[in-house]
């Protein structure tokens, strides 16, 4: 969990008390032929912090109920939900002359999903499982077939019928018991990301007495059908304990507690199905415990003890553990083994030997398994590629041919077989899904995304380019657009970047940016330092203390695809979301010329007030990634010199859009709230400052897959606006 779309100790904050909520949100002197935007109260409350001082006008937004809202949006301070509103109504007024063209837009998008799409079916022992959307539907239909057979189906999960009347309804995990007689399906009905589980009886279709709350949706159950590992989700919002119930009815038995606040809890099943996980960890290290499949009951065991800056992920395959790990300065990561047993001696980091040495250059992003299988996922040059390793050691890469794409592993449940399924895609490829037979070499095409309204990737290019970064780093870039753009900067430029985690930003196809550039548009996503595009150490150098590399080298993209006639300054959306969000604050202070328009999606902008807030889901285990500003003064001048809202400027900002959710427990959100209300006072541009809140959903937007275009169409809408072009009503 963090903060990307996603990411616990220390001293509390001086105690401080919000000034009476006495004023009420004003409204600015309209410009003409322009409504007033509404203007926040200011009540400047004076933060002392490690020796320095600071002065938020902005902080009586966050409701001192805030967890009790998340559980129940309904709860909000009264003040705070008519400034919201106040918000919401702005930006509807303002945007109101494109609302022919959202309707647009969104009906685009639609047309470019199958609406009565299903899944390719994955075998499991006598049955094969998909879903599958009927047309209409905002959310699928979970089913099953006899293996190999056209039918009968089963339904298991109907989504879209039990979220019928409800304004979020998402069901996060589903999946069977090995024995096939039990659904288990996660429900967040808030967008909070507090899950209920549900536990369902095939035969019957009915789900018994007993639901699960309070989780954070992740759960597992054992190989022999008999158990439920769940994790606890605390007021907080933080993962603490791992807990096993029976799965046929039961209480619930603690099975492991997290003392450490700055830990992230995880469970599952290795693919053997020997050995029951529970995974302990955040940004920097990482530690294991065991239990053996066949005493499902049987205490946890640490495989081995957690280490500063050690990350370790595990595989049990052919009898050994095999280890992906940055041990021993193997920065982007190599493979160890080691004994199966006993556990926690003969596994002991000592006893861990090189199978695969670190090799500089070669990220490995992840292991899987299968019987006679060791399948990794590497990412060399910037793009991924699969390596199939048989029992004997010989392996062989799975041939990938075009210029930037996407790919990854498919899912699938049975150990005992050649088949790998993976999916690959590009910018100008829809998504295809390929079985591929280990043992001979071949590949069977399973599906190609349907686009009904049409789609022919001879019409696009995709190119790889690369700026030079500050510091000399080589950026890489990925473009698509309409073949025969003209490069001579008259185009818009829509430049989409994240940076943060280690995740990474891969050339993926997309039918939402597609609108955007059949309308001679042309869509970049730069892929800066924070991310892993290059590698852990891409992750490494834009993290703490080298957190401004991502944003210098965003910068940098901006001003190579200029020089090159992609676009020009003063013509360029910038788009980010979540951390992605913080980018496109710090970018909004540092160059606000480049940028016609920038979207901020659930944006990640009070940096400095979050990470100081221990009370906060994602505070402490999240220190790692930003630093302890707490604590540590050096930490505390670094992130106050780029913190988006304590940098907020008199500076001619671009027009723009914020959004969030009023339920998300990622990013808060007061955090566009506040930022926009400085931006607005700041601002000496005409350009607007809009802001949208969702008051039924958080930090994923609306749940259903109609609705959530939706809110994509608007942000497009505002980027065409943006630039100006008269199919949005002309400039703002």
């Amino acid at each position: 969990m963090n903060r990307r779309t996603l990411l616990q100790a220390g001293a509390a904050l001086p105690a401080l008390s919000l000034l009476p909520a006495c004023a009420t949100t004003e409204t600015a002197p309209p410009m003409p032929d322009r409504p007033a935007p509404p203007v926040a109260r200011r009540e400047p409350r004076t933060i002392e912090q490690l020796g320095r001082t600071r002065v938020d006008d902005y902080a009586w937004m966050k409701d001192d109920n805030w967890q009790q809202v998340m559980r129940d949006p309904a709860l909000l301070r009264a003040d705070i939900r008519t400034h919201l509103e106040a918000e919401n109504a702005y930006t509807k007024a303002m945007l109101a002359p494109t609302e022919t063209l959202q309707e647009t837009l969104f009906a685009e998008m639609r047309g470019r999903i199958k609406e009565d799409d299903s899944t390719v079916p994955t075998p499991d022992g006598p049955f094969e499982y998909f879903s599958r959307y009927e047309t209409g539907a905002q959310h699928p239909r979970y089913v099953r077939k006899p293996r190999g057979a056209e039918g009968p189906e089963t339904l298991l999960l109907d989504v879209d019928a039990q979220a019928q009347g409800k304004d979020f309804y998402n069901v996060g995990a589903v999946e069977h018991a090995p024995d096939h007689r039990t659904l288990v399906y996660a429900v967040d009905e808030q967008g909070s990301e507090y899950f209920t589980l549900y536990v369902r009886d095939i035969a019957t279709g009915q789900d018994r007495a007993g639901t699960v709350s309070s989780t954070t949706g992740d759960f597992t159950i054992s190989p022999d059908s008999a158990h439920l590992f769940w994790i606890f989700r605390d007021e907080n919002g933080r993962p603490r304990k791992v807990f096993r119930r029976p799965l046929q009815g039961g209480a619930d038995v603690l099975v492991y507690e997290e003392a450490d606040e700055g830990m992230f809890l995880g469970v599952s099943v290795t693919e053997s199905r020997e050995y029951i996980i529970i995974y302990c960890g955040n940004q920097e290290q990482s530690e294991y415990r065991l239990i053996p499949a066949r005493t499902p009951t049987a205490a946890p065991v640490v495989f081995a003890a957690r280490e500063p800056a050690l990350r370790y992920d595990l595989t049990h395959w052919q009898g050994q553990w095999w280890i992906r790990t940055n041990a021993d300065g193997a920065v982007d990561f190599k493979i160890q083994t080691c004994a199966e047993g006993p556990i926690g001696q003969a596994t002991a980091r000592a006893r861990w030997r090189d199978a695969l040495p670190y090799q500089e250059g070669r990220f490995i992003a992840g292991l899987g398994a299968a019987k006679d299988w060791l399948v990794r996922l590497e990412r060399v040059n910037a793009l991924p590629r699969i390596v199939v390793r048989n029992a004997g050691g010989e392996e062989h890469v799975i041939a990938l041919d075009e210029e930037a794409y996407d790919l990854d592993f498919g899912e699938g449940y049975e150990f005992d077989t050649n088949i790998l399924r993976f999916i690959y895609n590009s910018p100008t490829t829809p998504r295809q899904w390929f079985d591929y037979d280990m043992a001979a070499r071949t590949r069977t095409l399973r599906k190609t995304q349907e686009i009904p309204s049409g789609h022919d990737p001879a019409a696009y290019v995709t190119r790889r380019l690369f700026a030079r970064a500050p510091d000399g780093a080589e950026v890489p870039i990925t473009v698509l657009m309409k073949r025969g753009t003209p490069l001579d900067g008259t185009a818009p430029l829509l430049l989409y970047g994240y940076g943060s985690y280690g995740i990474a930003m891969d050339a993926s196809f997309s039918i939402r940016s597609l609108s955007l550039v059949d309308r001679g548009w042309i869509w970049a996503t730069a892929h800066v330092r924070g991310g892993s595009e290059k590698g852990w150490s891409w992750f490494l150098g834009g993290r703490r203390e080298t957190k401004t590399n991502t944003f210098t080298d965003f910068i940098a993209c901006a001003e190579m695809l200029t020089a090159q006639g992609y676009g020009r300054a003063g013509n360029i959306v910038a788009y980010g979301g979540s951390a992605g969000g913080m980018l496109m604050g710090a970018i909004a202070n540092m160059r606000p010329d480049l940028w016609a328009g920038i979207i901020a999606a659930v944006p990640f902008v009070d940096v400095l007030n979050t990470m100081s807030d221990t009370s906060l889901p994602l505070t402490p285990p999240e220190w790692p990634e930003w630093g302890n500003p707490i604590e540590d003064v050096v930490a505390y001048d670094r992130i106050a010199a780029y913190s988006p809202y304590d940098n907020v400027a008199a500076k001619p900002y671009p027009a723009v859009l914020a959004t969030g959710g009023l339920s998300d427990p990622r990013v808060t959100y007061w955090e566009p709230a506040k930022w926009v209300a400085r931006l607005r006072a700041n601002t000496t541009s005409d350009r607007p400052i809009l802001m949208r809140i969702n008051m039924e959903a958080g930090h994923g937007g609306s749940s259903g897959r109609f609705d959530f275009l939706k809110e994509i169409a608007l942000d497009y809408a505002f980027a065409i606006k943006a630039i100006g072009a008269a199919e949005a009503g002309g400039p703002f």
